[in-house]
């Protein structure tokens, strides 16, 4: 039996859709189907005989609602908070009080209560709307509207809260979305990057580690924590999260070693900034053991993997290989699966491979071999490691398990300059 949740923005139509084939999958008697009718229906039906309004009573309480009238109820809220048609959403809670300290999504989630779904929006009249008409998760609302950037948004709430001193989390929200409006509100409203005894607390973990991939975005916040007191690692890894080409310049006259050596995990994610192991510590494919490339591949440097390769870094250096075997992978490898990728299919965005095109214009071997596992941010959902042994770079992007990692662009590249997938005979 599944237990369903509702997407931030549900479509009446294709639930109606989805109880008609509920009902359907009902009556020919779909084991899964009928498991759902005998555990969520409050009577004891006969497959043969259920209704429409069977099916979606069944279909409602699978999304955590009382009956079908909530789930239309929940539809028709989301939908105006969405556009930002306040006199819907006054219709709506003047009619149904309960829903203004309820989850607009039934069950909870992220996007919270309705005054946190439209602070989230950016949608301030209907915020102020909602206050007055006795909304008080507003501490949570403003976080949201921080975590998006919305200002105007963000500042009402905390005037209507009474201007109190920002939580210790202030800058976790911005951090995640690499939202450089909500960090400078953040600090305009009074928060620090260190406490009064000097512990450093902004969450540089947070802009490491998040799956967001927007170099700009990371290299400015990164930059206010600098400006406003913190201080960061003298590293060559540190340097090319920061964005600072200039500090690898001083590193590599340093250490003309650094266009060709490896970094452990270790370096890369810094536990003493708070950083977390391989699986916490988003990233696509594997970052341990490798050079400065793989890391300006993964992290969508491409400014600075034109540096490095002019500077005279090898294409093929491959990453550490390490116990049992793994490793060994080239930066090739991080243009097919990687977080820049999952973005774009997930937004749908126009296909592109701008790393793999410059990896491949300066002699990359398409068809180098390495091995590698993998096991997804429990962000994901639940995750089990997948080993892939031997692969090239297009086999990797072939048989890796959630093809929404899979730059397609990058494979159609790799493939018209020789690659292949197949194993070697």
């Amino acid at each position: 039996m599944s237990e369903r949740s509702l997407p931030v923005r549900p479509d009446l139509v294709q639930l109606k859709h989805q109880a008609k084939d509920l009902l359907r999958a009902i009556r020919r008697g779909d084991a899964d189907a009928t498991a759902e009718l005998r555990a969520l229906h409050p009577k004891q039906l006969d497959a043969a005989t259920a209704t429409l309004a069977d099916a979606q009573l069944v279909l409602a309480r699978s999304y955590g609602a009382t009956g079908w009238t909530r789930l239309v109820q929940s539809v028709k809220l989301t939908e105006a908070l969405w556009t930002g048609h306040g006199p819907e959403v006054r219709a709506i809670i003047t009619a149904h009080p309960e829903l203004l300290d309820t989850s607009v999504r039934i069950r909870k989630g992220n996007w919270g209560n309705p005054m946190s779904y439209a602070a989230t929006r950016g949608h301030t009249p209907i915020v102020q709307m909602l206050h007055e008409m006795g909304a008080k998760d507003h501490e949570y609302a403003m976080g949201r509207a921080m975590l998006l950037g919305h200002t105007e948004t963000a500042m009402l709430l905390h005037g209507l809260m009474g201007t109190p001193p920002l939580p210790a989390d202030a800058f976790g929200g911005p951090a995640y979305t690499l939202n450089v409006e909500g960090t400078r509100l953040a600090f305009a409203l009074g928060a620090r990057v260190a406490f009064d005894d000097g512990t450093q607390r902004a969450p540089v973990d947070v802009v490491l580690e998040t799956d967001s991939r927007h170099p700009a975005a990371k290299h400015a916040i990164l930059a206010m924590y600098e400006a406003h007191g913190f201080r960061f690692p003298d590293t060559a890894p540190m340097a090319l999260h920061r964005g600072r080409i200039d500090l690898l310049e001083q590193h590599l006259a340093r250490d003309p070693s650094l266009l060709t050596r490896t970094f452990a995990h270790e370096e890369i994610y810094p536990s003493a900034l708070g950083c977390h192991d391989e699986v916490q510590a988003t990233h696509g494919t594997p970052l341990k053991g490798s050079t400065l490339l793989h890391m300006a591949v993964d992290f969508d440097e491409l400014a600075i993997a034109e540096w490095l390769i002019a500077r005279g870094m090898p294409v093929d250096t491959p990453a550490v290989v390490g116990e049992h075997g793994w490793g060994g992978h080239t930066a090739l490898f991080a243009t097919v699966v990687s977080q820049p990728a999952f973005w774009i299919n997930h937004q749908e965005r126009t296909p592109c491979a701008p790393l793999t095109a410059l990896l491949l214009a300066h002699g990359a071997n398409p068809n180098a071999r390495a091995n590698l596992w993998k096991q997804l941010h429990p962000g994901y959902g639940v995750e089990a490691r997948h080993d892939y042994r031997d692969v090239t770079p297009l086999a990797w992007g072939e048989q890796f398990h959630r093809q929404v990692f899979v730059n397609r662009e990058a494979m159609r590249l790799i493939a018209e300059a020789g690659g292949r997938a197949e194993q070697p005979t």
